[in-house]
């Protein structure tokens, strides 16, 4: 009886021990002007820890911070918990983005976790959007090089520095109406295809233009980049953003390399 009791004793106690055996229920908040996500830990213990969960077919992860299992709770949506989507946003560790794991909306939504002068906290990235074509153009997570991503037309993440940048809408309920296609040599001037235009825009300084373009252009993708390649080039206007314009000179000769699709 001794010996039953003694290892339902040691049970116990190895299992309140056990990593993420604490949980933290987070609410999210919405996302402040020129908010960094870079933050160096005070100690090597004090980092964000992605750990794959057992659930089965599907690959979802869980949060820790030391052996707190963190929980992110916006009403009217039910606790999130476990992700879909979980990725480091430096290489600190102290912020991840991650997909909630519940199949609601078009796209489940994506926060930010982050560990900041010790505290954690949950930038909440998911808009609001009563678009017409939202179905066709709200994509999730989006890659457009090896460090960058967009997330819902809505944000920029670069996965260096962890800086986000929201990305100005064309109109301020609707997430842009379009397929991402191309950005500058820079980097910084995103172009969105719409039904009737190139949207652009520069996600740094918030500048945009919309570029109307004939339907019979648009309607033809298997040569629509060649089209633009040759029909249009990057111009800088007089604060040194680059925005793509129909070529005055048809007879121009294009830099291809200007071009980053």
């Amino acid at each position: 009886m001794k010996t039953t009791l003694l290892a339902l004793f040691l049970s116990i106690t190895l299992l309140a021990c056990k990593p993420g055996s604490q949980e933290k229920t987070l609410v999210p908040r919405a996302l402040t002007a020129d908010e960094s996500f870079n933050e160096f830990p005070k100690s090597k213990d004090e980092i964000l820890t992605i750990v794959k969960t057992d659930s089965g077919k599907v690959d979802l992860s869980a949060i820790q911070f030391k052996d707190t299992t963190i929980s992110i709770k916006k009403d009217p949506k039910p606790l999130a918990n476990k992700f879909s989507e979980a990725r480091y946003l430096n290489s600190q560790k102290t912020a991840v983005l991650v997909q909630v794991a519940d199949g609601s909306g078009l796209v489940s939504p994506f926060y930010i976790i982050l560990l900041k002068n010790g505290k954690l906290d949950v930038i909440d990235l998911d808009k609001s959007s009563n678009g017409k074509n939202d179905r066709n153009v709200t994509k999730g997570l989006e890659e457009i090089s090896r460090t960058s991503f967009i997330i819902n037309n809505d944000f920029l993440i670069t996965s260096v520095n962890g800086n986000v940048y929201p990305i100005k809408r064309q109109v301020p309920e609707e997430r842009i109406q379009g397929k991402f296609f191309m950005y500058s040599s820079d980097r910084k001037t995103l172009v969105f295809l719409t039904a009737t235009s190139l949207y652009q825009v520069n996600y740094q300084t918030g500048e945009t233009l919309n570029l109307p373009v004939d339907a019979s252009l648009l309607n033809q993708p298997e040569t629509l980049v060649g089209n633009i390649q040759q029909g249009y080039s990057w111009v800088k206007n007089e604060r040194g953003t680059s925005f793509l314009l129909k070529n005055p000179d048809e007879d121009r000769v294009v830099d291809i390399k200007e071009f980053k699709h």
